[in-house]
């Protein structure tokens, strides 16, 4: 049985919206899309990907699914980008169908916890979600999230969409902590 461990950039004030990309999701009149570029660095690369390009299983909604999908695949000569191509992919929708478009990926339609609860039960390898906002925040209260990385950046928005919504209470025990050079604080939480 896997491990489910999530990475999440968010802001100072935990917005998660549109890390990545002006486009990626405007939502609610969102303007502050790739928030998250400008503090990226070597060592945030080694961290995520643990410095090697292996086959790996990995967890998406359907949104950074498809925005990591319209992006990775044309990046030849990343290392990244292989690892992407190579791992199973597992993707939660309601909406899309099959087959979809991007190579070793299965598709995951129905309830987020069930589902995901059978996957980590499947699987011998960790699954590794990145981003994926909404379904972390629904994975989150039921437990399935064992580990949680969040890449803190000193950033400072206002508005967008948080990742922890008003009410929702959740203890974590703080297991390692890095800073990379643009001071992204980089805090790895397991549920106590």
């Amino acid at each position: 049985m896997g491990k489910l461990i999530a990475w999440n950039s968010i802001t100072l004030d935990g917005i998660m919206q549109a890390p990545g990309g002006a486009d990626e999701d405007t939502r609610n009149d969102f303007r502050h899309g790739g928030w998250a570029a400008p503090y990226f660095d070597d060592m945030m690369l080694e961290m995520s990907t643990g410095g090697e390009t292996v086959e790996s299983v990995m967890l998406f909604g359907r949104r950074t699914y498809e925005q990591f999908h319209s992006f990775w695949p044309s990046q030849a000569g990343n290392p990244y980008s292989e690892i992407l191509e190579k791992s199973r992919k597992y993707v939660v929708s309601r909406t899309l169908a099959e087959p979809l478009p991007w190579a070793n990926s299965v598709l995951l339609n129905g309830d987020p916890v069930g589902l995901v609860s059978g996957v980590k039960d499947e699987e011998d390898l960790d699954v590794v979600m990145l981003g994926s906002g909404e379904l972390l925040r629904s994975l989150l209260p039921a437990g399935l999230v064992d580990e949680l990385t969040l890449l803190i950046h000193p950033l400072v928005l206002g508005e967008g969409f948080r990742l922890f919504p008003d009410g929702h209470r959740l203890e974590m025990e703080l297991v390692e902590t890095a800073t990379n050079t643009r001071g992204v604080i980089i805090a790895t939480y397991r549920p106590s």
